[in-house]
């Protein structure tokens, strides 16, 4: 049996939200991300396309291009809950999805057609998203889910098609290279170097060539040139890390300030391992300085979750990373090596006094808010919020980095 793959995503998600929110909005050229210089446009209205925006741009070159845009912070936990509404829909309607991030999924409709039929059934699935929503959404349909994105791609604004079996290469030959998932900047530079500009070229040419030229990378996406692709729809992904960084808005080299940050960042990812019933064995620190040097020092640890352990390895990671005494640009931290299980007592050192502690700070943060506690220290450090356990299977919500 053929394989029936429909992949859903939100049109313009942030700004379609904010949209809703304020009616006022509509029409106009509208960027959701960092405010400041230094920000970067998580999300662009189709009004500023035209002005070549795009997201992922910085905030002050986009402002440039389109001075009128109306210029849009944004907010992780409403974006997070209109996308738990539209989960919830399709957790009902469908029998098997995927999703990959805040604003876009992956659903196995297989075998469907000999009950109703998985075009029209995903249709009335689109319009009862955009009934209960207010939000628009466009679908692909196809063998699999490479095929099926690029279909949502070329259906946008709001619009949905189906790519019928046999059809793949075809429908892929006309269009640019750069339509390819997988294919970023880099890649597209290199095989424009080569004289390649339309998919159909790479159909044609043997697969080889193209491993030759860009590696592994090179055979996977000739085979998605080709509309090749096995890949099955995942309900659940479990998280390898956790990790957040900070960048500037204007440069520093307060080695106080730092230091107070990162233990913020700290204690607020060991509240959320805790929180997901999860330890951290590898540890690693981040700093990029004014002159986009980038270095990072990790380190291995005993199975943990607790404060009081992480804070001093990470200051000492701090220590002996930051030599430089140069302005600092941005500053994060990573936990990986990931497991699950409880916080482990240790013998000699932890006190019953300090677990109750935990167990109190821990009950307060599930019941108020992750940042209704923290130590005196991170007080005033602005960290990010998680407005729902990172370890529930759902891909991290993706948003302009927040400036301190």
């Amino acid at each position: 049996m053929n394989k029936t793959i429909l992949h859903l995503d939100l049109d313009t998600f942030f700004v379609s939200v904010e949209r809703k929110l304020d009616s006022r909005l509509e029409g106009r050229p509208i960027l959701v991300g960092g405010i400041s210089d230094r920000g970067v446009v998580a999300a662009c209205s189709y009004e500023t396309r035209g002005f070549g925006i795009h997201s992922g741009m910085p905030m002050k070159m986009a402002r440039e291009l389109c001075p009128e845009a109306e210029v849009i912070k944004g907010n992780a936990g409403t974006y997070s809950q209109f996308s738990d509404v539209v989960t919830e829909i399709i957790k009902e309607k469908v029998p098997l999805f995927e999703k990959s991030s805040i604003d876009e999924f992956y659903a196995d409709l297989t075998g469907m057609d000999r009950f109703f039929g998985c075009y029209k059934y995903a249709s009335e699935l689109r319009h009862k998203i955009i009934k209960e929503t207010g939000l628009p959404i466009s679908f692909g349909l196809s063998v699999n889910k490479v095929v099926s994105k690029v279909a949502t791609n070329e259906a946008k604004p709001n619009n949905q098609l189906k790519i019928d079996y046999g059809f793949e290469k075809p429908f892929l030959a006309p269009l640019s290279i750069k339509k390819i998932p997988m294919v970023g900047d880099k890649t597209y530079q290199i095989l424009r170097n080569l004289g390649l500009r339309q998919i159909k070229t790479v159909q044609e040419m043997p697969m080889d060539v193209m491993q030759r030229v860009l590696g592994k990378n090179g055979t996977v996406i000739w085979k998605r040139a080709n509309g090749i692709d096995h890949t099955p729809v995942i309900p659940f992904c479990e998280r390898k890390s956790i990790s957040t960084e900070r960048t500037f808005d204007r440069d520093t080299i307060d080695v106080m300030k730092l230091k107070g940050i990162l233990i913020a960042m700290t204690e607020n990812l060991a509240y959320q391992l805790r929180r997901g019933e999860k330890l951290t064995a590898c540890i690693a620190v981040k700093i990029r300085y004014s002159d986009f040097n980038t270095y990072t020092k990790q380190l291995r640890i005993p199975y943990t979750s607790a404060d009081h352990i992480l804070i001093p390895k990470i200051l000492e990671l701090f220590k002996a990373l930051y030599y430089r005494r140069m302005l600092v640009r941005l500053i994060g931290i990573r936990f990986s090596h990931l497991v699950s299980g409880n916080y482990q007592i240790n013998l000699f050192e932890d006190t019953e006094e300090a677990l109750n502690l935990y167990r109190a700070m821990d009950h307060i943060r599930n019941r108020y808010g992750d940042k209704s506690v923290v130590r005196a220290s991170a007080m005033g450090k602005n960290t990010i919020g998680r407005m729902h356990n990172p370890f529930n299977g759902q891909p991290p919500i993706v948003l302009a980095h927040r400036k301190q």
